[in-house]
């Protein structure tokens, strides 16, 4: 990627026409084929959804649509059509990937459209889902070989990046705040109330003997130690081990943290507690089953699991499972969000592990998603410097936004869970 200026401080510029790499972002710099019936059909759904929506939708500066509310500004309209009715979602955020779209407010706007994603295609459409809508990439299934490659796309980005718009603790998940509105200052405290928390729902203590699926950058191994705990955490990132490394050994504890490059599948031995934040979004659904009888098979006697997961409901959820998105193809590949529901489901029919204890803050995710993106914003110079261009720009801030949004709407939820084995009964 080749680095460029960030021209605006609230959006980044749009990225249309030469200013957009071919051959980094081929499905951004030129809107797709689609049928002019097709086209056709996919304008009268949006129109007649967005009109009856608290928005101001502007097409091509010359007519307005919705109810009032915030800004949506098409800039062309003849594409965001054509891509919307090419390839549904994914041409929603590759039209905001080639500036053909914008908002003052981004994350106003897709918190009403997130709010009645549900309803904005007609019911009777919805049921003609698999005959349009994108399967998943087989390259992108959760195998040894495919996880590897979804983890790096995203975590090996650059540790710089990050480092860019998380606070100190370089934790990339949901703060616990003690009250709203957050502050940035407020942040690595946030962080480490969610670790805390975690840590008390499994237990940890002096001499735990503890398995963190999902390093990070070492934050919660960190403070697991603190505790007197044995950490064993394993990660699928280079990036984020080498530093992980480093940072343990500076908070001294390297003789109690061990960080491996491995599988959760591959993991061997028994454990005290368990604990995974916000890793099982990464695994697939066709692999729950598999990951939960990991989980099982390495806690100890007596032991506890505790995960912070991000969830969704389970009917959208099982509407489109096997449906390929926007967040797949440019931002996680090979992630699936599961439902409370889906996890009670798999744990039932495939563990002796039971949900004992769930509960949501998924207001405290959008505000600490907020105070990521206006980092994000205000870092934009310093972005493009490390090679990172305007499309990768415009669309890590529709990521941002997209995300906050779901969190805002209460589309998506953000949830501790502790699980524990179900002993069999002895006659």
């Amino acid at each position: 990627m080749t680095a460029s200026t960030f021209r605006t401080p609230a959006v980044p510029a749009p990225a249309t026409g030469p200013g957009i790499d071919p051959a980094r972002w081929p499905d951004v710099v030129t809107p797709p084929r689609a049928s002019r019936l097709r086209t056709a059909v996919a304008e009268r759904i949006v129109r007649r959804a967005l009109a009856r929506l608290p928005l101001r939708v502007r097409l091509g500066g010359r007519e307005d649509i919705g109810l009032g509310g915030p800004l949506m500004d098409v800039h062309d309209p003849d594409a965001f059509f054509r891509r919307i009715g090419a390839a549904g979602l994914i041409g929603f955020g590759e039209s905001y990937m080639a500036g053909e779209w914008d908002a003052p407010d981004p994350v106003g706007v897709l918190t009403v459209l997130a709010g009645e994603v549900a309803t904005l295609v007609p019911r009777p459409l919805q049921r003609l889902r698999g005959l349009w809508a994108r399967r998943h990439p087989e390259a992108q299934t959760g195998t040894r070989e495919g996880a590897r490659t979804n983890i790096s796309h995203h975590y090996d980005l650059s540790n710089d990046l990050f480092a860019l718009f998380l606070d100190e603790t370089l934790s990339y998940s949901s703060a616990l705040f003690r009250g709203f509105p957050a502050e940035p200052a407020l942040l690595p405290a946030a962080q480490h109330r969610k670790i805390d928390r975690l840590l008390d729902l499994a237990a940890v203590g002096p001499g735990t003997r503890l398995l963190e699926i999902g390093t990070g950058w070492g934050e919660l191994a960190i403070r697991a130690a603190a505790r007197g705990a044995h950490v064993v955490s394993v990660t699928l990132s280079r990036e984020q081990r080498d530093l992980a490394l480093r940072r343990i050994a500076a908070a001294g504890h390297a003789d109690r943290v061990d960080v491996r490059l491995c599988d959760y599948r591959d993991i061997e031995g028994s454990y005290d507690a368990i604990v995974s934040v916000e890793m099982i979004e990464a695994v697939g659904a066709e692999f729950w089953p598999v990951y939960f009888r990991t989980l099982d098979r390495l806690l100890g006697p007596g032991g506890r699991i505790a995960l912070q997961a991000i969830t969704m409901p389970d009917d959208r959820m099982r509407a489109g499972r096997s449906t390929f998105t926007w967040i797949q193809k440019y931002i996680f590949p090979g992630g699936q969000l599961p439902s409370t529901e889906a996890i009670d489901r798999v744990t039932a029919d495939r563990t002796g592990l039971r949900v004992e204890r769930s509960d949501g803050f998924g207001t405290h995710y959008a505000e600490t998603l907020r105070l990521w993106r206006e980092r994000f914003t205000e870092e934009a110079e310093a972005v493009g410097a490390l090679g990172f261009d305007d499309t990768f720009r415009r669309m890590w801030t529709l990521y941002l936004a997209y995300s906050e949004a779901g969190f805002r709407s209460g589309y998506l939820d953000v949830r501790q869970l502790l699980l524990t084995r179900q002993e069999q009964e002895t006659a």
